[in-house]
């Protein structure tokens, strides 16, 4: 390959698998559950449901909307229920986007990892038998 077409290949894939549209705030695996709850409750979840959801405790699950909140993601509401307090989560209509486009964003790490896995498989000499497969 001559090193002009070496340059253009590389400018063509700089970067391919830098996932930028994964953000940080989402990432971490208990706010994906709790941004996940959310998306599945647009009306929004009490905070001890939202609790048990997720497998957390009371101080992780605070901790964790704080930085949603923080975030954008995810506005809480406090509500008087039967004259009692009640603390609601609710994903924010910019949260549901974002939380839209990091899902976009992992359905390509999935695509090419499976793409990744086929081309090895299809290599001549491959000892792989049997490619990646999602679930």
């Amino acid at each position: 390959m001559s090193p002009r077409a070496r340059s253009k290949a590389s400018n063509d894939t700089d970067g391919r698998f830098a996932y930028e549209g994964l953000e940080r705030a989402i990432h971490e695996k208990a706010r994906l559950g709790i941004l996940t709850s959310l998306a599945a409750h647009p009306e929004g979840l009490p905070f001890n449901d939202l609790k048990e959801l997720c497998s957390l405790t009371d101080g992780n699950l605070s901790r964790h909307l704080a930085v949603l909140e923080e975030a954008g993601l995810v506005a809480m509401n406090k509500l008087a229920q039967r004259g009692r307090p009640q603390t609601v989560a609710v994903m924010t209509p910019s949260g549901r986007r974002r939380f839209q486009q990091y899902i976009n964003v992992l359905e390509q790490v999935v695509a090419d990892a499976v793409k990744s896995q086929e081309q090895a498989a299809a290599a001549p000499g491959s000892k792989l038998s049997h490619g990646w497969s999602p679930g």
